[in-house]
């Protein structure tokens, strides 16, 4: 085979561990995925579909249907069909040679079957890429390895498309990539890359897990995101690769390799997507060395018991050669806890081989222990033994004690780690700087001092002045703390009682807040002969604490303001906003009102009413409700009631005093911030029971007649302030003894979240069934009581049509 290099000699006194990894090398570099599929009823119905997708250009699924259906047709099985579909793609006849006896059975070899590709492609003629594909759904017939899969595409793409190279790899369980399959490669440059770890900037690797073609075809801006396969890169300077179709995840993935520069043109990715597609058939079929079966479900069993367990333990496979020797072994189930020296942890070790990972293992007593478990059947446990391995460059030891025993055909190997210092004290450190403390101890006896490297960055010292002795300690203090600390050092040293001690020391970047937890160890005599402990720097918790104490305390006095606020704004209203307790009578109507305040929030809202008697004995009846809360509410509700009240003295019509309110309000919108508010308003006329309204933005009235409610129709009219040039219509209503007319203000309706419509009919039921039980009087105020944990302002009035009786 080409390339192999010459074994040692066993009898020429090679070291055992040179003469394993010597035959370690030699067979992964001899290996070659060659091994035929077997002849199978699955292998057969793939191929079928694969030649009805080249020529009716369809997909997996719709290819199988067709055969099933043909099947039924011909009233035969599917295999069957399977066969006839195959043998109508049979080998083209071939031009006899010259001579006697020329007439030959023996099959041409699969890549030479192949039609030149120049001649169906060369011109992109109408269904040439669809001939091509269906010529090589005929050779695929008699592939059977990822090779022979390459040397296909070589052949039938290397002219059309200037394909220079083919290469095919399969994701390992690992997560790293193997070369399955290779056609104009050359043997140095497989070598090369027979085997890519799981690494970021592998193209390859990238489409297998995005299940999405990759293509490159800027070789100087590709290689500053991928690795480029190549000696030089730019030997191939476009190349795609395309995994292959199957159940997610994608295993494999085929590369093209192009001499010619440019972008791959639509038809071009099209192609190669469905020759991809096509060869899928083949290279799922070939499952490589191992492949799946009974040893492999029998490492998933083991795996799964694995994943139950503490402890670092692993299930070895002997790999053997031709011989019966073992030669190697195989982690085939790894539990969570096992780590190894390059930090590879629980199954990332599975399918890894020992002499691949650990080579110096081999000629070991450890290596011997396999072999004996593995004959024997006797339970080998090593004494500690120092490993030693290069990791990243590094030489490093590390202190092992392995447990084997056998299970079946294959070793169960655990082990414990000794020299975890390193690691531990690495722990150590992150978690006095995460903690922002670091420990300290001050022996008492020999005057030592051990000061942890985050003491110098608590205290802010620099290394080189070294620690600080315990009696020089409070000369570093701000001198306001330096009693108590010595006070507390005093209790330490003399009771040894354990300390835990804020104090303030001043450093470059201002005062620090540290505290001390310190706790004595005493002799036989209950001397303190050390003291030992930690320093923690709590500024950071420090500067938290004042910020939230001075939010409270601005919140406080927020607070504050704001009920005193709705103290002077309850009094103003109040005084503005006189409720009666009783009924009023105006025009010869009973007029009920009730107001009740929100009963959440700090802040008196801005809903007010007017029920007055005009000059010429007719009644003004008003319903308000000004945005937003607190004095500035109040201040805009009085300015509209009392205008609403001098314009209607004089006599203006409803909607000319709505225009005019709105004009105030725009005019004052930034002494008022923009102030809005919403009016319903109605004069009523007693000489002809008319009532004429008008609103602006307001929820419509609620009209009970005959106990039946309903709402009246809205005329026009936009909220005050808010737009210049707004029009008011006005609409009529004669009141019918025993009518009830309600004006009213959202919070007699509104909920969070809901919508306003639900609100309404809820109003309008409870009224109707209010009046239905006998409770026509006093029914603002028991429609505004039955409202519980209002977030709003409730305003009601009531304008009721006594019966003539």
């Amino acid at each position: 085979m080409e390339g192999d290099p010459a074994l040692p000699d066993p009898g020429s006194g090679t070291a055992p561990e040179v003469l394993a990894l010597a035959k370690v090398v030699t067979r992964l570099r001899a290996e070659v995925a060659d091994l035929e599929a077997e002849t199978s009823m699955a292998a057969v119905v793939e191929r079928a579909k694969g030649v009805l997708m080249a020529q009716a250009g369809v997909s997996a699924d719709a290819a199988y249907q067709l055969l099933l259906d043909r099947a039924e047709q011909r009233r035969g099985t599917l295999l069957e069909e399977c066969w006839i579909v195959l043998s109508r793609i049979g080998p083209r006849p071939r031009p006899k040679p010259q001579g006697a006896g020329a007439e030959q059975d023996v099959p041409p070899p699969v890549a030479s079957s192949l039609p030149a590709g120049g001649d169906v492609l060369a011109e992109r003629r109408p269904g040439a890429s669809r001939a091509l594909l269906a010529r090589l759904a005929e050779s695929l017939a008699d592939a059977r390895t990822a090779d022979d899969v390459a040397d296909l595409l070589l052949a039938v793409l290397g002219d059309p498309e200037d394909v220079d190279a083919v290469m095919i790899y399969r994701l390992s369980a690992t997560g790293s990539l193997e070369l399955a399959g290779r056609a104009g490669v050359d043997a140095a440059l497989a070598e090369q890359w027979s085997h890519i770890p799981p690494l970021s900037g592998v193209a390859a690797l990238e489409a297998t897990a995005t299940r999405e073609g990759i293509w490159l075809e800027d070789p100087e801006a590709d290689a500053l995101e991928y690795l480029l396969i190549g000696d030089p890169p730019e030997r191939w300077p476009s190349r795609a690769w395309l995994p292959v179709p199957g159940s997610p995840p994608a295993t494999t993935v085929v590369g093209f390799f192009r001499t010619r520069a440019g972008a791959f043109d639509p038809p071009t990715r099209t192609l190669l997507r469905r020759v991809v597609r096509l060869c899928g058939v083949v290279l799922r079929e070939d499952r490589g060395r191992h492949g799946t079966g009974p040893l492999h479900e029998d490492a998933e069993a083991v795996q799964t018991i694995f994943d139950t367990m503490s402890g670092p333990m692993a299930l070895l496979t002997p790999l053997r050669s031709e011989t019966g020797e073992v030669e190697d072994y195989r982690i085939d189930a790894a539990a969570p806890e096992s780590v190894d020296v390059a930090g590879r942890r629980g199954r990332e070790l599975v399918g890894r081989r020992i002499l691949e990972t650990y080579p110096t293992v081999a000629g070991t007593p450890l290596w011997d222990g396999y072999r004996e478990t593995l004959t024997t059947g006797t339970v080998y446990e090593s004494d500690p033994f120092t490993y030693d391995e290069v990791t990243a460059g590094v030489p490093r030891q590390s202190v092992y004690s392995v447990r084997v025993s056998r299970l079946g055909d294959r070793l169960v190997v655990s082990w414990i780690r000794h020299d975890t210092s390193e690691r531990e004290a690495r722990r150590l450190a992150e978690l006095q700087r995460l903690g922002n403390l670091g420990w300290v101890g001050w022996n008492l006896v020999t005057d030592a001092i051990t000061w942890s490297d985050q003491v110098y960055a608590v205290f802010d010292r620099d290394p080189a002045r070294g620690p600080i002795r315990m009696a020089d300690l409070p000369g570093h203090l701000v001198a306001d703390d330096v009693p108590r600390l010595a006070s507390a050092v005093r209790r330490l040293l003399g009771d040894g009682r354990a300390v835990d001690e804020p104090f303030r020391v001043p450093t470059r970047n201002g005062i620090r807040h540290l505290r001390l937890v310190a706790e004595a160890r005493t002799d036989a005599d209950g001397a303190p002969v050390e003291v030992h402990g930690f320093f923690q720097d709590l500024t950071a918790l420090r500067d938290a604490e004042l910020a939230l104490v001075e939010s409270e305390r601005a919140n406080l006095v927020q607070r504050g303001m704001l009920k005193a606020e709705r103290a002077l704004g309850a009094r103003l209203k109040e005084a503005l906003l006189p409720i009666p307790e009783q009924s009023l009578e105006l025009a010869g109507l009973c007029v009920d009102v009730a107001y009740v305040p929100a009963d959440t929030g700090v802040n008196v809202g801005g809903d007010w009413y007017s029920a007055i008697e005009l000059p010429d004995k007719s009644a003004l009846f008003v319903v308000g409700d000004v945005a937003g809360h607190g004095l500035t509410a109040v201040g805009t509700m009085a300015q509209l009631r009392f205008y609403t009240k001098g314009m209607s003295v004089t006599g203006s019509a409803l909607p000319d005093v709505l225009g005019r309110l709105n004009t105030l309000l725009l005019h004052t919108a930034t002494e008022r911030e923009g102030a809005t508010a919403t009016m319903v308003m109605g004069r009523y006329q007693p000489w002809d029971r008319r009532l004429t309204w008008v609103r602006a933005g307001h929820l419509p009235p609620l009209l009970l007649r005959g106990g039946t409610p309903g709402y009246l129709p809205l005329p026009e009219g936009c909220l005050l302030g808010a737009a210049f040039h707004a029009e008011y219509g006005q609409e009529t209503l004669d009141l019918l003894p025993g009518d009830h007319l309600l004006f009213y203000t959202d919070g007699l309706v509104e909920e969070p979240g809901e919508d306003i419509e639900v609100g309404l009919g809820r109003l309008a039921e409870t009224a109707g069934r209010l009046l239905r039980e006998g409770g026509s009087d006093m029914l603002a105020r028991t429609l505004a009581a039955q409202r519980t944990g209002n977030r709003d302002d409730i305003c009601v009035l009531d304008i009721h049509a006594p019966d003539d009786s």
